[in-house]
């Protein structure tokens, strides 16, 4: 069996400018390193603000190629720390095809994975069909020197399917970079019941897959289209066990590293005696591959 590892979320205010946010974002990952993380997850399109409140052409501008500063940056950065780095952000494909993407950097500094959103919402304020091509690489389990790793983005957390996948496929820890938040005039009314659907789902991610689960949301009021009330991010990054116990939880309103181990030989011993996987009838799931079933 592989050695257990460290793992860490980062919970951040990003209302900045790339610059100002990439070096941000690493001097957190530093602190997240010096303090024994081993693999260190960013919140969802680190570098800028929450875009998708608006349909915008000139927020395309912000999209980077492949292999461009956010990956030579946080490439170099984690072959200096000795960590895997997960990067979540806002790819230029090509001229007219752009994803929400994450790459998972490995300890040399060399790209072990990249993962494309596969699911794209559109509701008021995340607009980001206007935006986002949906992923074409699947649902993957990443090798990496420290362990093997899953990574979802935001909306993927609320589909079982994605996160059985990518469980199937080996994942032992599953990563969600996150840019979720209320809509300030209905905070009052649905805030508790959004929040709380939020992050029971995850946790019932890792329950039906024996799983670890680490959830990294921004915080914030981000407030940049005029006449509308913007954003409030609500933070409560956390990690979950393979029962859905909660490792570490963090504020609705502070920047914070969470860190939490990924013990192995619980998870081994967690799906011994709940054999989830054993007793899946697959037989009888080939109607999950159709829109609907009228």
């Amino acid at each position: 069996m592989s050695k257990n590892y460290k793992v860490a979320v980062i919970q951040l205010n990003l209302n900045n400018t790339a610059d100002e946010n990439r070096k941000k974002c690493m001097e957190w990952i530093k602190k997240a390193a010096h303090q024994g993380a081993e693999v260190i997850c960013l919140p969802e399109l680190y570098s800028s603000h929450y875009f998708c409140q608006s349909e915008d052409v000139v927020n395309f501008s912000i999209a980077e190629p492949l292999g461009d500063v956010s990956f030579t940056a946080f490439s170099a950065l984690a072959k200096d720390l000795g960590v895997v780095i997960i990067v979540p952000f806002f790819e230029k494909r090509m001229s007219g095809i752009y994803h929400n993407s994450a790459y998972i950097i490995d300890t040399d500094g060399s790209q072990a994975g990249l993962y494309r959103k596969m699911h794209i919402p559109d509701d008021p304020h995340f607009y980001e069909k206007f935006y986002f091509t949906p992923g074409d690489l699947g649902f993957q389990s990443i090798g990496t020197k420290k362990g093997n790793i899953g990574t979802l983005i935001c909306w993927d957390q609320w589909y079982p399917e994605a996160a059985r996948l990518t469980a199937l496929k080996g994942a032992e820890v599953l990563f969600y970079p996150t840019a979720i938040g209320w809509h300030p005039a209905e905070k009052a009314q649905y805030g508790e019941n959004q929040y709380g659907a939020w992050m029971n789902v995850m946790k019932g991610h890792a329950v039906a897959n024996g799983i670890f689960v680490a959830a990294a949301n921004r915080i914030g009021l981000e407030k940049y289209i005029p006449d509308t009330d913007g954003i409030e991010f609500w933070g409560k990054s956390f990690i979950c066990g393979p029962q859905g116990e909660i490792l570490a939880l963090a504020s609705h309103d502070k920047e914070e590293i969470l860190m939490a181990e990924v013990d192995l030989a619980l998870q081994e011993n967690v799906r011994q005696n709940w054999p989830f996987f054993r007793d899946r009838r697959i037989d009888a799931f080939g109607e999950l591959t159709k829109r609907a079933l009228d």
